[in-house]
C-alpha cells in the first residue's frame, strides 16, 4: 500500500483518545481488588492520573500509560502529542519523568515502508528528550490500527504528590490548555479545518504540562490537580469533585477554546466519545441560569494531550495565572470555582 495513505485513515476515531467509555472502565476498576500494600500511596480508587507507588522515604514512583491512534496525519506530530499526552499523567501527580517506553500497534503487513513509523517514534522520542525523560526501548504488536503512546515512569517525594481529591470549597479552577481538540482533529480528518486552526490546537497538543506543574510548585497553594483528557473538562472535573466531595462549579462563557473553533463552526463535528462523556455526566451536573448551548458540547469534547485543571487557594490564584504566563502556557484562565458539596457535584452556568 502507498505510503501516501492518510495515517488517519488507520484510526478508527481520530476524534477522541480512544478511552473506553467511562461509565463502564470506572465500574470495571470497581471490580479490582485492591493490594493491601502500605506502599502503594495511589491506586484507582479515585481514578486518579498515574499510580504512587513509595520505595523509600524520599522516593516514590509514579507510573502511568496512554496510547492512541492517530489525531493527525503528520507523524512526526502525532508522536510528539502522544508522547506529551503519556508524559502529562506524571506532571499531574506532581512527578518528574524519568523513563519511557515505547508502544506501538502497526499494520506492517499493509505497509512494508516503515518511514511513518520511524517518524512517529521521532516525534515521541523529542517529547520525552524535552522532559528529560530517556526511552528504554518498548514493545511493538501487528495491528490493522495505528497506535502509539508510552509506559512513563517519574518519581516524586511521597509526601509530596498530588491527586485530585484534595479540592477545598473557596479554591479556584485554573485550566492550562484551550479547549477544542477533539472538534479539531475530527474536522481535519474530514478536511473541514482551517490549517490554521489545526496548527493552533496541534501547538497546545505538544506543550508539556511541566509548564502547567512548575507553576504550581512555584507558587504553592493547589489542592487537587488532573489532567484534561479523553474524557472531557467535565468528566475529570466530575473525578476532582467526587474524590473530594464537593462541587465543582464550571463558568462556561470563561472557557478558553482553541481559535477558529467557534468561527468555523468546528462543534458539529463531534465524537462518539462526546456523547458517552456527556451521558456519563448528566445524572451529576445542574445548570445555572441559561447557557449558551454551543459552549456547552466543551464540556464533554475529549481532549487529547489537554491541560492541568488545578484547585487552588483563592489568594494564590493570581500569582499562578502570572506564573503561567511566564512560563508560555498554553492558557491560564480562571474557569470556576470550588463549593461545598450540593445537591450536584457539578454545576455550569
Amino acid at each position: 500500500m502507498a505510503i501516501a495513505r492518510r495515517l488517519t485513515d488507520f484510526a478508527s476515531c481520530a476524534g477522541c483518545a480512544g478511552k473506553l467509555a467511562p461509565r463502564a472502565l470506572n465500574g470495571l476498576l470497581a471490580t479490582l481488588r485492591r493490594s493491601n500494600d502500605p506502599n502503594l500511596l495511589v491506586g484507582t480508587e479515585t481514578h486518579d492520573d498515574a499510580g504512587v507507588y513509595r520505595l523509600t522515604d524520599d522516593i516514590a514512583l509514579v507510573q502511568t500509560v496512554d496510547f492512541f491512534p492517530p489525531v493527525v496525519d503528520d507523524p512526526f506530530v502525532y508522536g510528539q502529542i502522544a508522547a506529551a499526552n503519556a508524559l502529562s499523567d506524571i506532571y499531574a501527580m506532581g512527578g518528574t519523568p524519568k523513563t519511557a517506553l515505547n508502544l506501538v500497534g502497526y499494520p506492517d503487513d499493509e505497509l512494508d515502508d516503515f518511514t511513518w513509523l520511524a517518524r512517529i517514534l521521532e516525534g515521541g522520542a523529542e517529547r520525552c528528550l524535552a522532559a528529560g525523560a530517556v526511552v528504554l526501548g518498548g514493545h511493538s504488536v501487528r495491528q490493522t490500527e495505528i497506535k502509539f503512546g508510552l509506559a512513563v515512569t517519574g518519581i516524586v517525594h511521597p509526601q509530596e504528590f498530588w491527586t485530585n481529591a484534595g479540592a477545598k470549597p473557596g479554591d479556584r479552577l485554573v485550566l492550562t490548555k484551550s479547549l477544542g481538540t477533539g472538534f479539531v482533529t475530527s474536522a481535519a480528518k474530514k478536511d473541514a479545518c482551517p490549517a490554521e486552526t489545526l496548527q493552533a490546537a496541534c501547538a497546545s497538543m505538544i506543550q508539556l504540562n511541566e509548564v502547567g506543574r512548575d507553576a504550581v510548585l512555584a507558587v504553592g497553594g493547589a489542592h487537587a490537580v488532573t489532567d484534561v483528557t479523553g474524557f472531557g473538562l467535565a468528566g475529570h472535573a466530575l473525578e476532582m469533585a467526587q474524590g473530594s466531595n464537593v462541587t465543582l462549579a464550571i463558568d462556561l462563557p470563561k472557557l478558553p477554546i482553541i481559535f477558529g473553533v467557534l468561527e468555523h463552526d468546528l462543534t458539529r463535528f463531534r465524537t462518539r466519545a462526546s456523547r458517552t462523556n456527556a451521558e456519563y455526566v448528566k445524572e451529576h451536573l445542574s445548570w445555572e441560569g441559561a447557557s449558551d448551548p454551543v459552549r456547552r458540547e466543551f464540556l464533554w469534547d475529549p481532549q487529547t494531550s489537554g491541560g492541568m485543571l488545578i484547585s487552588i487557594a483563592a489568594e494564590r490564584t493570581t500569582d499562578l495565572l502570572r506564573e503561567l504566563k511566564v512560563r508560555g502556557a498554553a492558557a491560564s484562565e480562571v474557569i470556576g470555582e470550588v463549593r461545598e458539596r450540593e445537591g450536584s457535584l457539578l454545576v455550569a452556568k
